[in-house]
């Protein structure tokens, strides 16, 4: 009888890329608010060229950081419905995604909004204008992957699992045929795109978020977690840094049609490149986790769900101060980061949260 994969990289190495991914979503925020890409509750637009420093990290993060999200998301779902069953794991989705959701959309929005509701327009018609669920888009969308993978299950079969490596040429061509996809669904729905209704600010990345999410399924099935080479890790970190090199200064000598292939092809290549290398870079080197380990794993849930409120006020707080866009933002960083997860544990301690976060 074929085992299931074993669970000691998918608790530890896992958890701890998941924190990561907390951070880099904190510090990407934090970014936007102090550069020159207005995508966020508050900014201050640079004054200084440091600010083109954090523009690139901002576009950088987005070319992997969320479909990496979602891969683990994916990743972490089949044992859940295993474990559950279909009904309790639907129940469960609802829980700790829909009740979340609903929270941050009826009190922590309005907060990060607040100085909108001074104009003496009705609470809901200020609500209603300013409509946008900030970062919990990504847990709207999880929400719908999940109830789809519980459908597939209840009248498909459970997938056994199959411990296998993944070849050179299966990613070469995932990679390849997800770029065109990209490219393709980037003439109807090109950059800078946004869905009002949903609050998607990157409906363009959908494809990306969609595949990830299903190859975190099959990762599982598969124990590819545990069964990347070692070489893989240090391929996919070469790859991502020659297709920067590569495709980067290109972009800046094209226009139209072109750029848009050139830009989707980097960004899935990159991602591809980032996720394979800190996949097993997290399994060689992080895959303990100690006591300060699991309080950040424990609480990086509820840091990405209370994080805006927290950014917005420091953002605050620091309006006053005149340095350099860069210096905002390592400050700003330093201090939103610890109070993050220290407002985490506060909400967690609070009665029946636990089981919501």
């Amino acid at each position: 009888m074929k085992t299931e994969p074993r669970t000691t990289t998918r608790l530890y190495a896992v958890d701890n890329l998941r924190v990561l991914l907390t951070v880099l979503v904190v510090l990407h925020h934090v970014a936007l608010t102090y550069g020159n890409i207005p995508m966020w509750f508050y900014v201050e637009p640079a004054e200084d060229p440091s600010g083109l420093a954090l523009d690139i990290l901002v576009v950088m993060n987005q070319a992997f950081f969320m479909g990496f999200f979602f891969l683990i998301s994916g990743f972490f779902t089949p044992g859940s419905y295993d474990r559950k069953g279909g009904p309790a794991f639907a129940r469960d989705r609802l829980l700790r995604l829909g009740v979340p959701l609903l929270v941050s959309l009826l009190l922590l929005r309005p907060l990060v909004t607040l100085p909108d509701y001074a104009g003496g327009e009705s609470f809901w018609q200020v609500y209603l204008r300013t409509w946008d669920p900030g970062p919990m888009w990504f847990v709207e969308v999880l929400l719908v992957l999940g109830m789809l993978y519980a459908l597939c299950r209840r009248w498909g079969r459970k997938a056994e699992a199959r411990p296998s490596v993944p070849r050179a040429r299966w990613i070469v061509l995932f990679t390849a045929g997800l770029a065109a996809v990209i490219i393709l669904w980037r003439i109807p729905v090109p950059v800078g795109s946004y869905v009002p209704v949903l609050g998607l600010p990157t409906p363009y990345f959908l494809p990306q978020y969609v595949s990830m999410f299903v190859v975190g399924l099959v990762a599982y099935r598969r124990g590819w977690f545990e069964s990347l080479p070692r070489r893989a890790g240090r391929a996919g970190f070469a790859v991502a840094g020659a297709s920067s090199v590569v495709c980067l200064p290109v972009l800046g000598m094209t226009t139209g049609a072109v750029t848009e292939a050139v830009t989707a092809t980097w960004e899935i290549v990159f991602a591809v490149g980032m996720i394979i290398g800190l996949v097993v870079l997290f399994r060689e080197r992080f895959a303990g986790q100690g006591p300060r380990g699991r309080f950040l794993s424990e609480h990086a849930y509820t840091v990405y769900v209370i994080h805006p409120p927290v950014l917005v006020a420091v953002g605050y707080a620091l309006s006053g101060l005149q340095a350099a866009a860069i210096v905002k933002f390592a400050l700003a960083a330093a201090l939103c980061l610890p109070l993050c997860w220290g407002l985490a544990y506060l909400a967690r301690s609070l009665p029946g949260a636990k089981r919501v976060l």
